[in-house]
């Protein structure tokens, strides 16, 4: 496996740090790689920028920065303004279609999806929009196993929730396979 650096941004409350934690985990736990997780967000706690830095890597991780990434995730438009420009040539970026305008050329593979409109039809609940951008993040890269991030959700997620959140992972996978 080719060192995976993704940058996942958005605005506080969509779950860009969460997703970028369970992924993280999910792969250092059950897929048996090595990987850093690292966060920065603004001074408020919802609607604010956020930024959730993801490492993964079969061999040892030295420095935890993302310079140019891979894979950049932009749920809003703001992120995606501002991290559009860094992604590495060959890249993949993956967008919100409610959210993001997809005004760049960049040398990247550009999935502009309609994940939040997708949640909202199906599930009726914003909470798991950052569930279902993980499904599609996992199923255009496999980075990790969708078995690895379903168990991961379970062990983090109280169980009430627990099947919205795979519903919410299949319909991100499914998106992404359209």
């Amino acid at each position: 496996m080719e060192r995976c650096r993704i940058v996942f941004s958005g605005s506080g409350g969509q779950g860009v740090i969460t997703a970028s934690f369970i992924l993280a985990e999910a792969a250092v736990i059950f897929d048996g790689l090595e990987a850093v997780q690292s966060q920065s967000y603004g001074p408020e706690a919802r609607g604010g920028s956020t930024r959730s830095d993801v490492i993964i890597s079969e061999e040892k991780i030295n420095f935890p920065k993302i310079i140019q990434p891979n894979i950049l995730i932009s749920l809003n438009q703001e992120s995606y303004n501002k991290f559009a420009p860094i992604i590495r040539p060959g890249g993949i970026l993956i967008s919100d279609s409610h959210f993001v305008t997809t005004k760049r050329h960049i040398d990247a593979i550009q999935k502009n999806l309609p994940m939040f409109e997708t949640v909202m039809e199906n599930i009726k609940n914003p909470i798991v929009f950052n569930i279902c951008m993980l499904g599609v993040l996992i199923e255009l890269t496999e980075v990790v196993k969708k078995e690895s991030v379903i168990k991961t959700l379970e062990k983090n997620i109280p169980k009430k929730f627990i099947d919205i959140n795979k519903k919410a992972l299949s319909l991100g996978i499914n998106l992404a396979k359209e």
